[in-house]
């Protein structure tokens, strides 16, 4: 994959300012992408877009397929008559500027499915606007049943995890399935409708965006989250044991973030199940997933080269061990099926030659990451002087602190390194570290909209290895500023990194 020089932001949609419980694909997102294109930026970087569930990570969503409904921008539902405008004044966030920087997910869980509830009541009763939901199911069938199947059980099941079912829903069984989907056909036409409403308007959004000269980079997780659509449905594809139990669970050695290593929980893949169905289920995937974005970025890359495998039931990540991935013979059988690939491997962590060799001969861009040049004491790949032309070079990632809350909680030496490599000054320090990154060799540069802020460590969005008190952040309203979209077009234009029509 290769990208002419070029800049990009990194930020989720629900991380949007606006009048809403969370950011949306309406008129927020248009903004958002206007200021991209005054800025000349040319790519906008968002997370996984599936479904949040415990825990609130994009990363462990209940469908690899699936669009988040909190995305949702509720206000076309309102003009076309599927909700009043009492409902629509309910959906609005507290006044207040703590509710105005931060997601209450618990209140957003609530208020969304009434609000979903609602607008499926009456379009219901609207025939003509029903024609082209009919087609979008049809379309999405291959997903979209066993998806809303599910989300409909955990309803009916009090959100408890698939494993902890009757065990004819459990284990699938035909007779009840058909005949819950028979008893609740409401609930599963529900679902889909929001699935409808998601799929249309980021359709809408991303028609808009590449009329401004902006294109959109999306993300994949390697693994699925267990309690998902995705397990129930394809067991076999995962390695559980006889009770639907993980037998081995995901997860990395201890790493920069943490000392025992990360425990993710996502059953590892059966790949030998996958190769002899031709790796049916990972194009799907992937094809569904560039049909919504213009290039991917696959989160823990290496994991295809060889992943940590840990024993179901160890507290932490530490007691695992490499296996081998499918390498070559997924992404063979993916650019077969859907021609070139335009990924961006996530390749951070503990990376060998193989990693390395696998990576560069499917031709992928790998990623660097400014803040880590700084925390050791010699020369490191993380240096831009280091960056080839082929790479993607951050300031940070969702995983990182933002450059302001690094500088204040990083060690002395790292400090004094990071400033004397870039002449910066503490005051002006995330923008300097978007100068360094933006004047580097790599054909894109991307920053997190944070930096842009100049926000400290109450902004951040994620810290690996902590479960609770994370991706809420989001802008407020009418942020970012003019003055923020000149001068970072002038810094782009200086080097030569313009985008846009």
């Amino acid at each position: 994959m290769n990208i002419p020089r070029s800049c990009g932001v990194l930020l989720h949609p629900l991380s949007l300012g606006g009048p809403w419980l969370c950011g949306t694909l309406g008129e927020e997102a248009r903004a958002f992408v206007d200021f991209c294109a005054k800025a000349g930026i040319g790519w906008w970087q968002v997370l996984p877009l599936g479904p949040t569930a415990y825990g609130d990570s994009p990363y462990q969503s209940p469908s690899a397929f699936a669009g988040n409904p909190y995305l949702i921008d509720p206000q076309p539902l309102a003009e076309c008559g599927l909700l009043t405008p009492g409902e629509l004044e309910s959906y609005r966030k507290n006044s207040s500027a703590k509710a105005a920087e931060a997601i209450d997910y618990a209140r957003l869980f609530v208020m969304n499915t009434e609000l979903m509830d609602r607008a499926w009541l009456r379009f219901k009763a609207n025939r003509q606007l029903q024609a082209d939901f009919g087609l979008f199911c049809t379309a999405h069938a291959g997903w979209l049943d066993d998806y809303a199947l599910f989300a409909a059980i955990k309803e009916t099941e009090h959100h408890h995890a698939w494993n902890e079912w009757p065990h004819e829903l459990r284990f699938r069984e035909r007779r009840a399935l058909s005949r819950f989907a028979q008893e609740h056909t409401d609930s599963v036409g529900r679902i889909k409708f929001s699935q409808f409403l998601f799929f249309s308007q980021w359709r809408a959004l991303r028609e808009y965006a590449h009329a401004q000269g902006l294109k959109i980079i999306g993300d994949i997780p390697i693994f699925a989250a267990y309690d998902s659509a995705d397990v129930w449905a394809h067991p076999e594809l995962f390695r559980l044991d006889g009770k639907g139990k993980p037998t081995h669970v995901a997860g990395v050695p201890p790493d920069y973030f943490t000392a025992t290593g990360q425990l993710w929980g996502n059953p590892l893949y059966s790949w030998s199940v996958h190769k002899k169905q031709d790796y049916a289920w990972w194009i799907e995937r992937v094809r569904h997933s560039l049909h919504l974005v213009d290039a991917l970025r696959i989160d823990h890359f290496r994991g295809f080269e060889a992943y940590w495998a840990v024993p179901a039931g160890e507290p932490t990540a530490e007691h695992g061990r490499w296996e081998k991935g499918p390498g070559y013979s997924l992404f063979n059988a993916l650019k077969e099926a859907l021609g070139e690939l335009p990924i961006i491997a996530e390749d951070l962590g503990f990376i060998t030659p193989e990693v390395t060799e696998l990576r560069d001969s499917l031709g992928f861009p790998g990623m660097r990451i400014l803040q880590f040049a700084f925390e050791p004491e010699g020369d490191n790949q993380d240096y831009p002087h280091n960056y080839p032309r082929h790479c993607i070079a951050y300031t940070g990632t969702h995983d990182n602190d933002t450059a302001m809350g690094w500088l204040s909680h990083a060690a002395g030496p790292a400090k004094r390194r990071a400033l004397a490599y870039m002449r910066a000054k503490g005051k002006t320090f995330s923008w300097d570290l978007i100068r360094t990154a933006w004047a580097s060799p790599a054909m894109l540069a991307v920053t997190p909209m944070q930096d842009f802020l100049g926000l400290g460590s109450e902004a951040r969005m994620n810290f690996p290895g902590r479960q609770d008190g994370y991706w809420t952040w989001r802008m407020r309203e009418n942020t970012p500023s003019p003055g923020i979209a000149r001068r970072l077009r002038r810094l782009t234009g200086t080097y030569f990194r313009l985008s846009g029509v």
